[in-house]
């Protein structure tokens, strides 16, 4: 198996990952649960949130600084990623169907320069990562290959599906980006453009619904949640914040009474024998 093509598939997962060793039990006891992930907002400045653990995938670059800083008086997780490239992971155990809704919050600083290039190909300043459960053994031989190979290099085991909201450039809000790499990773658009930019910005997704977009099937369990900042074109370093991550059974209320009408559209990576749609034909 041609080892670019791997080394391009973990650069995609890196954030991805959900068989990470679990953070030892005086740290779990603080305040993690299996089916929350640990807030933001209430861990220390300075450091890392309890039952979040780093994720280096890319060995040769830097591992992107997180850590929780004070924003006015509410600590958020900041993002520093200078030459780096890594995630930040909370491992899971939740079933979707009953946690449907996926809400937080994020910040850019700056998107640099930009060269027209998808997500898929150059990246977000900005990623919520999901990691799902399934049967891989249902999945194409060489889908499996591809694991297998991957899990050897890294020692990570990584997810049936993969399904990440990331920020974009030019992209409508919905937009789902296929992975020229694997059939099981798929991009969101969950907010796109300038406009954002600088300021925070709140997003609440039906996890259910959006992975059914994304796959064409009903997802298993969640098994894995994360964030992923890492360097783009420019040659200063990206930084992001992110707020708290929450899951829930039902849709907040502010989200439901600010819901945007929002176009849809499908954008393929260099998808072998598909074509999208003419309407969300990017070059």
């Amino acid at each position: 198996m041609n080892r670019l093509l791997v080394a391009a598939l973990l650069l995609l997962l890196s954030g991805c990952a959900t068989k990470t060793v679990q953070a030892p039990p005086s740290v779990v006891d603080a305040g993690t649960s299996l089916s929350h992930p640990f807030p933001f907002s209430q861990a220390r400045s300075g450091e890392l949130p309890p039952g979040w653990r780093p994720l280096v995938i890319l060995r040769d670059r830097q591992p992107t600084d997180y850590r929780i800083v004070l924003d006015g008086q509410l600590p958020v997780l900041h993002a520093r990623a200078d030459h780096a490239s890594s995630a930040l992971m909370h491992t899971l155990q939740v079933d979707p169907m009953q946690t449907s809704w996926l809400s937080w919050r994020w910040k850019i600083k700056d998107v640099g320069a930009l060269d027209g290039s998808t997500p898929a190909e150059r990246g977000s300043p900005v990623r919520i990562v999901l990691g799902f459960d399934g049967d891989k053994d249902s999945l194409p031989f060489g889908e499996q290959i591809l694991f297998e190979t991957a899990k050897l290099i890294t020692g990570h085991d990584f997810p049936y599906a993969t399904l990440m909201y990331v920020w974009a450039e030019d992209l409508a809000p919905g937009t789902v980006i296929h992975s020229r790499h694997s059939s099981r990773i798929r991009m969101m658009v969950a907010e796109s453009g300038m406009q954002g930019v600088g300021s925070w910005r709140r997003f609440s997704r039906n996890i259910v619904e959006d992975f059914e977009r994304a796959f064409g099937e009903k997802p298993k369990a969640l098994i894995g949640l994360g964030v992923l900042t890492d360097d783009g074109p420019s040659e200063a370093p990206t930084e992001a914040w992110y707020g708290d991550v929450e899951l829930s059974g039902h849709e907040p209320a502010e989200a439901a009474a600010a819901r945007p009408t929002i176009q849809l559209g499908i954008f393929r990576s260099a998808v072998p024998n598909s074509s999208p749609p003419a309407a969300a034909d990017h070059h």
